[in-house]
């Protein structure tokens, strides 16, 4: 008498890895003679046909190498087709700052970006520029200076805390790298 084995998800499927049944996965593969790659990229097999062909992705670029958007049209009609797709797809361009990120190049945290506007500083400032800037607000507002000054004292903690901010955020930069 067999025994039947037990799985080890306690009969919880969910606990089971993505992928990690036991039915054979179907693979197509690439419609090149002789390819045994994966056919993970379809090209049309005419224009304008719904047929397609599925290459590996060598054989899709040879497929593509010398295929021209242009082919049969003059320069002045090549222009304006240009023109007319530029035109339609400038809306695409225009609504970018409708997209997730913020302002800089996304190395920056909202935190950073904040402290960067608190010591006026644009996001592209290096460690050195923040270090200058915040001496400079700093000694502008030092209690020491304006003692008894609630508002100067607010400012300096809140200099201080932009400071901390990006000096945190540069070690972090410098350990990863």
């Amino acid at each position: 008498m067999v025994k039947a084995r037990r799985s080890n998800d306690w009969g919880f499927p969910r606990w089971r890895g993505y992928g990690s049944s036991r039915e054979a996965t179907t693979v197509r593969l690439c419609d090149r003679h002789g390819c045994e790659e994966p056919g993970n990229c379809p090209a049309p097999k005419s224009p304008n046909s719904p047929d397609r062909w599925y290459f590996c992705q060598r054989h899709a670029a040879e497929y593509n190498q010398k295929w021209d958007y242009f082919e049969g049209l003059s320069k002045e009609e090549a222009a304006e087709r240009a023109a007319n797709e530029e035109r339609d797809n400038a809306g695409y361009a225009e609504a970018s700052h409708y997209g997730w990120a913020g302002s800089g190049d996304g190395s920056r945290t909202a935190d950073e970006m904040r402290a960067l506007e608190l010591l006026e500083l644009e996001a592209d400032a290096d460690f050195d520029a923040v270090k200058r800037a915040w001496r400079a607000k700093a000694k502008e507002v030092h209690p020491d200076v304006k003692p008894g000054d609630a508002d100067a004292a607010q400012q300096f903690q809140a200099f201080q805390v932009a400071y901390e901010v990006l000096r945190q955020a540069e070690e972090r930069r410098e350990w990863k790298g």
